[in-house]
This record gives C-alpha cells, sequence and structure tokens, in this order.
C-alpha cells in the first residue's frame, strides 16, 4: 500500500478524490452508519482505541497523566514524577503533537528535562487521542497527532432537576501517606446559565518504589483552581468561559527526570499554568448549513528553578483563536475555519526575567470534506494550509508555509465490519524554543521545517456483544529540530523519524461485564537506530511490546469491580552513542472496586489498587538506565511508584 501511494503524486490523490465526490453530487445523500459503541474522536476514518471518559478516570482515580492513559495501547507515560511526566503516543514524544484544553493549544515549552503537558485529571469530561498525522481537524504541528483534554461543564455535575449542588471528595494514597481534596460548587444561575467553581489540593511525601526505596525529589505541593460559565443565549447558541490555575512547588532534582545524583542534586523548583477560554456555538436547528464553533485562549506559563546555576526564570504564553464552520450539503459534511496561535518565550535570572525572548506565529485555514458516497462508503479528503513565523533571539527570522493533503476511506461491508485506509500529512515551521535554553542556544540559518506523513489501514468488528481491531500504520517524520546532544549549542535538522507498527484490540460485552485485550507493536527509529529518551529528547523513545487487559464488572445498580493490567516485552541491546542499554519488561496490574451505598448516588465509595503486586520497575517511556557506561552515572529514569491504596469518598449534595 505504501509503495502505491508514493508512486502517485500527493496533489493528485487528493484531486482524484475530490472529483469523485463531485461526480456523485446526484446521489443521494445517506444517513451516517451509525456505530453505537465505537467512540470515533475527530477522525471519521480511522477507529479510535485510546480515548478516556469522565468513569475511567473515577475508577483509576487518576491523580496524572500516566493514570490517565493506563488502559491506552498505544499512548505511553514516563518519568515517575507527574512534573517530568512526557506523553508518547506510537513512540512518538509530545513536543511533536497538537495539545489542547478544551480547544486552548499547550504550545510553550519552558524546560527539555519536564514534561510539557500537566494535567488534573479530576474535572476531566473525556480525552480524545488520535494516533499519527491525522486530518485537517487536528490543528497546526500534529505530526505525531493529536490529544484533545475536554472539561466538564456546570450541567454535567447536576442532577436532573437539581438548581445547585456540591461535590466534596477526599482520597487517601497509601504510598505517598496524603489525602487529596476536592471541592466544588455548581448550580444555575438563572434557566439559561450555570456556573461552576472548583478547588483541588494534594501534598504527597515521596513516593516509594516496588522495592520499598523513596524517590528523592518525588514530593510537591499542587494546587489546581477551575472555573467555568455556561450560557445558553438562545436555543441555538452557547457560550462557555472557563478559568483553571494550577500551581506546583517542591524540592525537584535540577533535572527532574532523572534520579538524585552527585551532579543532579535536588532545588527548589516552581511552576505555574495560567488559562482562559471563551467557546461560542452556533448550531440552529433548521439549518443545515450552520454549525459554527469559535475558541479564544490565552495561557500563561511560568517556571522557576533555583538550581546549580543560581535562580533562573522561564515564561511562555500563547493567545490564539480557531473559527470552523461545519456545512451538510447533500452527501457532503464539510467542516472549513482557520486557526491563528501567537507565542513568546522568555527566559532570565532575577535581574531580567526577560532577558531572552523569541516570539512565533502560525497561521492556518482549513477544510475537511467528509462525504458519504454510499450507504456503505465513506471517503474523507481535506486540506490544510499553515505559516509558521518565527523571530528568535539572535535576531534571525524564519518564514515557512506549506500545504498538507489527507485522504481516507472506510467501507462498511456489513452493519458490524467494516475496513479503513487513510493517508495523511502535517507540516511544521521553526517556533520558539525551550525557554532554559534560549540564552546560549542558536539557530542554523538554513532551518529547514519538519514534514510528516502517515498512512493507516485496519479493519473493526463492532456488534452490541463483539468488539475487535486491526491496524497497521507506517508514520514518518522528516527534518526533524533539535540541537544534537554532543554538538554545538545550535538548533537544526538532526534527522528523520520512522515509527511504525500494528496495534491488535479484541474484547466482549455481557450484560454486566466486559472484557478486552489489545496489544501493540512499534518501531520508533532516528536515521535508523532505535529511539532513546536520552540522546532523542523532545522527539521519540523506544517502547516494548505491549499487552492492555481489562475486565469491568458490575453485580448490581450499587457495586462494580474492575482489573487493569499492562505487560510490557523487555528491549536488549539498544544501541546509543554511548554504549548499548537494555530495558527489562514489566508487568503491572491495577483493581478497583466502587461502592455506592444508596441508589441516588449521593455517595461514592471507590478502592483503587494501583500496581497490586508491588512491581519494581522503570518505565520505557523513561530515560533508560545508563548507569553501567561510566561516565554516565546517575543517568536515568525514575523508577515507578510501588503499590499504592487509593480510598476515596465522595458526597454529591
Amino acid at each position: 500500500m505504501n509503495k502505491k501511494l508514493n508512486q502517485i503524486s500527493r496533489p493528485t490523490v487528493l484531486s482524484v478524490a475530490l472529483l469523485s465526490a463531485m461526480a456523485t453530487q446526484s446521489v443521494v445523500a445517506a444517513e451516517l452508519i451509525e456505530l453505537d459503541t465505537l467512540e470515533v474522536s475527530g477522525n471519521t476514518i480511522t477507529p479510535e482505541t485510546n480515548s478516556v471518559n469522565a468513569e475511567q478516570i473515577e475508577k483509576l482515580q487518576a491523580n496524572d497523566l500516566e493514570d490517565l492513559f493506563s488502559q491506552s495501547p498505544e499512548v505511553t507515560i514516563g518519568g515517575g514524577v507527574d512534573i517530568a511526566q512526557k506523553l508518547y503516543v506510537r513512540g512518538v514524544e509530545d513536543q511533536l503533537l497538537n495539545i489542547t484544553i478544551d480547544g486552548a493549544q499547550q504550545a510553550t515549552r519552558l524546560y527539555h528535562h519536564n514534561g510539557r503537558i500537566t494535567i488534573e485529571p479530576e474535572l476531566l469530561k473525556r480525552v480524545e487521542v488520535n494516533a499519527g498525522a491525522g486530518n485537517a481537524l487536528s490543528g497546526p504541528g500534529a505530526l505525531g497527532g493529536s490529544v484533545k483534554f475536554v472539561t466538564k461543564d456546570p450541567e454535567d455535575m447536576l442532577k436532573p432537576g437539581q438548581q445547585f449542588g456540591g461535590l466534596l471528595k477526599g482520597t487517601f494514597s497509601s504510598n505517598t501517606d496524603s489525602f487529596k481534596t476536592n471541592t466544588s460548587l455548581f448550580g444555575r444561575l438563572t434557566d439559561d446559565w450555570s456556573a461552576m467553581v472548583s478547588y483541588t489540593q494534594n501534598k504527597p511525601d515521596e513516593y516509594e518504589d516496588g522495592d520499598g526505596n523513596e524517590q528523592a525529589g518525588t514530593s510537591f505541593d499542587q494546587d489546581y483552581l477551575f472555573a467555568k460559565v455556561v450560557g445558553h443565549l438562545t436555543d441555538s447558541q452557547t457560550i462557555r468561559l472557563s478559568y483553571e490555575k494550577r500551581k506546583d512547588e517542591g524540592e525537584r532534582t535540577a533535572r527532574p527526570q532523572w534520579i538524585v545524583s552527585s551532579f543532579n542534586q535536588l532545588f527548589p523548583m516552581e511552576s505555574e499554568r495560567e488559562t482562559v477560554t471563551l467557546n461560542y456555538e452556533l448550531n440552529p436547528v433548521e439549518n443545515q448549513y450552520v454549525d459554527l464553533n469559535l475558541t479564544v485562549f490565552n495561557t500563561d506559563s511560568d517556571l522557576f528553578n533555583d538550581g546549580r546555576f543560581g535562580p533562573y526564570y522561564g515564561s511562555g504564553e500563547s493567545r490564539g483563536f480557531d473559527l470552523r464552520n461545519t456545512s451538510n450539503i447533500g452527501m457532503h459534511k464539510v467542516t472549513y475555519g482557520l486557526d491563528y496561535r501567537h507565542d513568546e518565550t522568555t527566559a532570565g535570572d532575577p535581574t531580567d526575567k526577560e532577558a531572552a525572548e523569541e516570539k512565533s506565529k502560525v497561521k492556518g485555514v482549513y477544510i475537511q470534506d467528509d462525504i458519504q458516497l454510499t450507504d456503505a462508503l465513506l471517503l474523507s479528503a481535506g486540506l490544510r494550509y499553515d505559516d509558521y513565523e518565527l523571530e528568535d533571539n539572535n535576531d534571525v527570522d524564519f518564514d515557512e508555509t506549506e500545504v498538507s493533503h489527507n485522504i481516507g476511506i472506510n467501507y462498511h461491508f456489513t452493519d458490524y465490519f467494516s475496513a479503513f485506509v487513510s493517508y495523511a500529512e502535517a507540516f511544521k515551521g521553526p517556533l520558539a524554543q525551550d525557554a532554559f535554553k534560549l540564552d546560549g542556544w542558536s539557530k542554523d540559518p538554513n532551518l529547514k521545517p519538519e514534514d510528516a506523513d502517515n498512512t493507516e489501514f485496519g479493519v473493526a468488528y463492532e456488534s452490541p456483544t463483539l468488539f475487535a481491531s486491526a491496524k497497521v500504520y507506517q508514520s514518518n517524520i522528516n527534518d526533524l529540530i533539535g540541537d544534537p546532544l554532543f554538538g554545538a549549542r545550535v538548533y537544526e535538522n538532526v534527522g528523520d523519524l520512522e515509527s511504525d507498527g500494528y496495534i491488535l484490540r479484541v474484547g466482549n460485552r455481557w450484560d454486566n461485564l466486559m472484557a478486552s485485550l489489545s496489544f501493540h507493536h512499534n518501531d520508533a527509529e532516528v536515521d535508523g537506530e532505535d529511539a532513546n529518551a536520552y540522546e532523542h529528547g523532545g522527539i521519540a523513545n523506544t517502547i516494548g511490546d505491549t499487552w492492555i487487559a481489562q475486565f469491568d464488572y458490575e453485580l448490581n445498580q450499587q457495586w462494580a469491580f474492575g482489573w487493569n493490567a499492562r505487560f510490557v516485552k523487555g528491549e536488549d541491546n539498544i544501541e546509543t552513542s554511548v554504549g548499548d542499554i537494555d530495558k527489562a519488561g514489566y508487568g503491572v496490574h491495577d483493581f478497583y472496586a466502587q461502592w455506592l451505598p444508596s441508589t441516588t448516588d449521593d455517595v461514592r465509595i471507590t478502592l483503587t489498587v494501583r500496581n497490586v503486586f508491588d512491581k519494581n520497575y522503570l518505565d520505557h517511556a523513561s530515560n533508560g538506565d545508563f548507569e553501567h557506561i561510566a561516565g554516565y552515572e546517575g543517568v536515568k529514569g525514575l523508577n515507578e511508584p510501588g503499590r499504592d491504596v487509593r480510598l476515596s469518598v465522595a458526597w454529591q449534595f
């Protein structure tokens, strides 16, 4: 399939698709085939297997990214402590993804040894993951895919007929001997307006690994404030205004993704993110041509690190908008729009916190057409045009533009059985870099933009009981931008990434039981060498073959139980420029039980046991263990937490 696609020019492939759609205008439009239990997130062609909903989040008692995605086969989180956690989709790091919270893009990068994405799961409604370069709606820079976090509305919290309510929740965690609290108030201001405010506080001690060893630098104080107002201006207009502020402080190692060592001591570190987002929807019931969505956002991020070189500050601001409309015209569902983002990154010491500065802009125009050619055949094709501008800290300007194409088909042989094939491109120009590398680093004036292409083929079976799917993919990201580990302090094109693999999933639903098993194999290579987080930071990592088993059982309306297990095969003799490393395999089991003492759901008691058998392991998505190599003592990620018994009591009134 790849060879055939490569023999045809990309514009030609798209042109054939669009001409085919125009030639079938006379065909009577058919209703989209409904797949009641298949969750497709933002991609009408490729079946989705990575999304997470609020019910799963509650049962997992998720505290961080790793908890959130523990049941997702294509998503892996490493780093140990949450501030250092990095997200990988099919082995590709989150710097090459488009990440949004309620549509607000999370774009700035402050410190390469920290994770780029931090989230409080308590008020998430769902998480949508699209793996690989997707369609034109994935947003700018989605080289390896997109991740969309969506928060709850006040109306999601209210019981039917309720005008005002609250939620008090406390969670005890045995591993960190901590008590996490959440207080939320929500209610209707009028028949058309509702509001909520929520405050979450978490102050865990240092966690212990599976051998009972405390992991230094993993205690912290976190505060999270969230507020949202929702108004139904008319029957067809809805507005949402949300505000969130997340603050984290504690004693961290100078490089939080590595263990404490002679060169990696503990220092005070503080981070803060503040986001304001406005969402507006216009969807007249009798107008098939208008389904308008507008997102306007402003995100400010700050990091203070009192490290070995003294106190240093890094800040980032992203502001922008996304305006899109969907029109249903015959067999066509056309979504088109434009987006804009302006980023500013600054850094400096206490005497001048903005001594170094970079500014960048991203402007995009896009169109995606889902065409129901027949009852069984769906064709999707789209275009995206992006313009990247950068003013770097050394007064060098960059301006890159490009058009990205995508095309895919999904054919239903029966109501339950379907097959798909898709091809998509993505593009990303130079952007403002890591705040802690602004001062002292430069960019190659001949820097090329990054280009990605992703080809997938798969089949899916989805009945009311049995479900199964298989996907094969090949992703390429060319002209990667980075600063070589042992080179001069210059951002340049460091090579090409190839991420290939396949995903298998099978499961069944009974009246009160669901069981599933999934498998993911991935090879991520940079210029033919296995990716590793030490040399290929910000790009990719090698993750061993991964099995995920899941069981959920509802005894009755009051009792529910579940078990989840992740098994990762070891990887030996991973070649790096300083020597070979091994990644040991591991198996981790989680269990939950939830009890509703009353059928009115006023009180929910949830027991979750993470890492039931107290496995001591280093996650494959963390920095590998280089300590056996002379001169690299201390270059090792943190072992993951051992057994953690979490007991929560939630009272909604």
